[in-house]
C-alpha cells in the first residue's frame, strides 16, 4: 500500500492517495489488537481503518460487533471505536451486507454506535446489500431486509441525513446497473435516508477490472419523476451524481480537489486508455457457456 502511494504520488505530484489499515479487534488477544493500532498509526499515515465484524479468528472462530451487544462475542467494538479516536483517527470502514449468510455482517450495529460516537464517521461498505434479496422501496414490514436493515438501524437510533453515517456502493452498483429499478430502490432510499452529502462511490474494481462501465452507467442513470412522488426519492442530477463521484469522500478526509489540480490534456488521458495493459475491459464472461463455467466454479462470484 505505501509503495502504490509513493508512485502515485510521483506521478500527480501531491498527496492525494490516501490508505486505510485494516483492523481486527477480535483476533488474538483484544489488547494486542489495540496495541498493533498504536504501532500501525505510528509507522504510517493512516486516513481511517477498514474492519470486518464477520471475519472469523482462526483459532477460536470468534467473530464481533461494533456496539458489543452480543455479550457472548469478544466486547472489542466499543474499545475499538475509542482507541480509534484516542489516537485521531475518525473513520472506520466497516463491511456490512454481502455476507455469505452469516449473522455477523447485518448492518444492526451502525445506528447505536452512530449515536454513541457522533465525532466518529462510520462508512458502512456495500450498505448492507445481499445478492439475494430484491431490493424495493423501505417500510417497516420489510426493513429486516437488505439495505434496509442498514437503514432501519439508523431510524431506530434517530441518525438522519447528513449525520456521521455514509453508505459507499462498492458491488452494489456493479449489482444493481443491470436492474434499473432496484438501482433507483437502493440509490434513492440512500439519498432520501442518509443525505445526498453521505452516499460514496465505490466499485471494487480490483474484483470486475475497468470501472469504465459503472462510471458511465452512473452518469446516465436516472430516478424516475413517478418513483420520485411515490416514494420521495431527491431527484439524482449531475449536481448529486459529482457529491457521489467524489467530492463527498474528499470532504470526509479532509481533501480539497482543487488545491492541487492534476493537469492533463484530453490526447495524453486517451493515451493511457490505449496503452493500459487491460483497456477498459471488464473482467468476465461474455459468452452463455462462459457464464455457466464461472457460475459451475465460483457460485456466480466473479
Amino acid at each position: 500500500m505505501e509503495e502504490t502511494r509513493r508512485v502515485a504520488s510521483g506521478l500527480a505530484r501531491d498527496d492525494r492517495v490516501l490508505l486505510h489499515a485494516q483492523a481486527l479487534p477480535h483476533v488474538a488477544h483484544p489488547k494486542a489488537g489495540l496495541e498493533a493500532m498504536e504501532d500501525v498509526v505510528a509507522e504510517h499515515e493512516v486516513a481511517g481503518w477498514k474492519t470486518f465484524t464477520h471475519f472469523r479468528d482462526p483459532e477460536s472462530g470468534a467473530r464481533y460487533f461494533l456496539d458489543d451487544h452480543d455479550l457472548g462475542a469478544p466486547q472489542v467494538g466499543r474499545p475499538f471505536i475509542e482507541k480509534s479516536l484516542e489516537l485521531g483517527i475518525n473513520v472506520i470502514c466497516v463491511h456490512k451486507g454481502l455476507s455469505g449468510r452469516s449473522s455477523w455482517a447485518p448492518p444492526v450495529d451502525i445506528g447505536p454506535v452512530a449515536a454513541d460516537y457522533p465525532e466518529m464517521n462510520f462508512i458502512v461498505y456495500h450498505c448492507g446489500f445481499e445478492t439475494s434479496i430484491t431490493e424495493g422501496p423501505y417500510t417497516e414490514a420489510t426493513k429486516h431486509l437488505g439495505v434496509n436493515r442498514f437503514i432501519g438501524s439508523l431510524l431506530d437510533n434517530g441518525i438522519g441525513a447528513g449525520d456521521n453515517v455514509y453508505g459507499e456502493l462498492g458491488s452494489i452498483w456493479w449489482y444493481l446497473m443491470r436492474t434499473p429499478t432496484e438501482a433507483a430502490h437502493v440509490l434513492g432510499k440512500l439519498l432520501k435516508y442518509l443525505g445526498e452529502d453521505n452516499v460514496l462511490w465505490g466499485t471494487d474494481s480490483i474484483w470486475y477490472g475497468s470501472p469504465q462501465d459503472q462510471i458511465q452507467a452512473m452518469r446516465a442513470f436516472s430516478i424516475s419523476p413517478r418513483f420520485r412522488e411515490t416514494y420521495g426519492y431527491p431527484l439524482l442530477g449531475g449536481r448529486t451524481k459529482r457529491k457521489i463521484f467524489g467530492l463527498n469522500a474528499a470532504k470526509i478526509y479532509g481533501v480539497d480537489p482543487t488545491a492541487v489540480p492534476f493537469d492533463f490534456t484530453r490526447e495524453e488521458l486517451e493515451d493511457v486508455r490505449r496503452t493500459f495493459p487491460d483497456g477498459n475491459h471488464t473482467w468476465g464472461p461474455t459468452t452463455i457457456e462462459e457464464f455457466r463455467r464461472v457460475e459451475r466454479l465460483h457460485y456466480g462470484w466473479p
